[in-house]
């Protein structure tokens, strides 16, 4: 089913269409399963192709649910409740027109700046960039030593390491067109006082606060990316720098639900929750698969209406995860959210987090611990069992 570059090319300007060859886990058979995934970015449809049985598993059918900008290989899509992910290009024609530019690197905010994080957030994804993972870990002086070891014959060598050790810091891989220059464009010039001078718009420069403290750290180049990301996302399970969660009576679970991720909602909704007086105390994005969706979901199956709705969001694309510590966060954060259904919030409390980002009652932004008995075993659901 690969196309040709002559026959792919034949059809770009007339119905141009994209190949990926796709994988997707089988939990009832226990099976791992591989699919042609064609995408028609003329009309949004989509189809796919059995690989084993060489046989249509899915006539050409309109899908709004996928957009050209989730197309690069590494990433996990929804098609009809089917969580896909990209393992590879399935042509040369959507090699060269999707992957020829795209990037992969790693971008590290330090502990000077997390509570300016959402900011940060918000110029990344105003930039073009994807945020695919993300993961808050406190490093050791050994680990930090480990990460800056090409630095250790420079002068601040023992100020980085000791820094950046110091406190919690944010992990991320940034995904898109040429990624590695366009973050540390965005980062700005290492020296705060030149970053201030000559890019005044840059992180850096609106953020930093002296010479050793700067903010965040980019790749300098593809190699140095792909190593830097093994360092926080290594392909070993089990093995990346532990997260930071606590899971402490004071702590509650939020989910930025897929729906405001792809949105580019993160950035704000951090903002909201940090200007609120809470304490983000824990952050990693999880892509959940449909059997973790319904375990996690269990307590509303029969109950709330919206149950599969709100089964088939949380898996439909990434999400960010947080545990939000402060007085008595169960509920205090709950109202914060505010009402499921955000066109209620909006009439009865419209500086909550549903009010703000909310669309409807299943795409309502945030998902929050309803009980605060369940907090706790909320926030370890995902930071000790799915991310153990």
């Amino acid at each position: 089913m690969e196309l040709t570059d002559n026959a792919a090319a034949g059809v770009e300007n007339k119905d141009e269409r994209y190949a990926f060859l796709t994988e997707w886990y089988d939990s009832t058979a226990a099976l791992l399963r591989r699919y042609q995934l064609f995408f028609y970015p003329k009309d949004s449809s989509v189809e796919m192709f059995d690989v084993k049985n060489q046989r249509i598993f899915l006539r050409r059918t309109r899908y709004d649910g996928l957009q050209p900008d989730d197309l690069f290989v590494g990433n996990r899509v929804n098609v009809f409740t089917r969580q896909l992910c990209l393992v590879d290009y399935g042509d040369h024609y959507t090699a060269n027109k999707l992957g020829s530019k795209k990037e992969r690197t790693l971008a590290l905010i330090k502990p000077d700046v997390l509570n300016k994080m959402g900011n940060v957030l918000d110029l990344i994804y105003s930039s073009n960039l994807i945020v695919t993972k993300a993961l808050m870990t406190k490093l050791t002086w050994s680990q930090a030593a480990d990460f800056y070891a090409e630095h250790q014959s420079k002068p601040l060598y023992n100020n980085l390491v000791q820094f950046i050790s110091s406190g919690p810091v944010v992990a991320m891989e940034l995904v898109g067109n040429l990624a590695v220059s366009v973050w540390l464009k965005l980062l700005g010039p290492a020296d705060a006082a030149t970053a201030q001078k000559e890019a005044p718009q840059s992180v850096r420069a609106r953020f930093a606060t002296d010479g050793a403290q700067i903010v965040g750290h980019g790749s300098d180049s593809l190699a140095a990316a792909a190593k830097e990301l093994e360092f926080f996302f290594p392909s070993t399970v089990g093995s990346s720098p532990p997260n930071t969660a606590v899971c402490a009576a004071d702590c509650t679970c939020c989910i930025i639900k897929p729906h405001a991720v792809t949105e580019g909602l993160t950035g704000k909704i951090l903002n909201s929750i940090s200007a609120a007086g809470f304490q983000i105390s824990a952050l990693r994005m999880f892509t959940v698969d449909r059997a973790n969706a319904e375990e996690f979901y269990e307590v509303y199956k029969g109950v709330v209406k919206e149950y599969s709705d709100m089964v088939n969001e949380l898996c439909s694309g990434p999400c960010l995860v947080l545990e939000i510590q402060g007085p008595d966060a169960p509920q205090t954060f709950r109202e914060l959210c505010g009402p499921a259904d955000p066109e209620i919030s909006q009439y009865l409390r419209p500086n909550t987090l549903r009010a703000l980002y909310g669309k409807d009652r299943v795409k309502n932004a945030v998902h929050c611990t309803d009980l605060p008995e369940d907090a706790v075993l909320e926030v370890q659901y995902f930071f000790r069992i799915l991310d153990g």
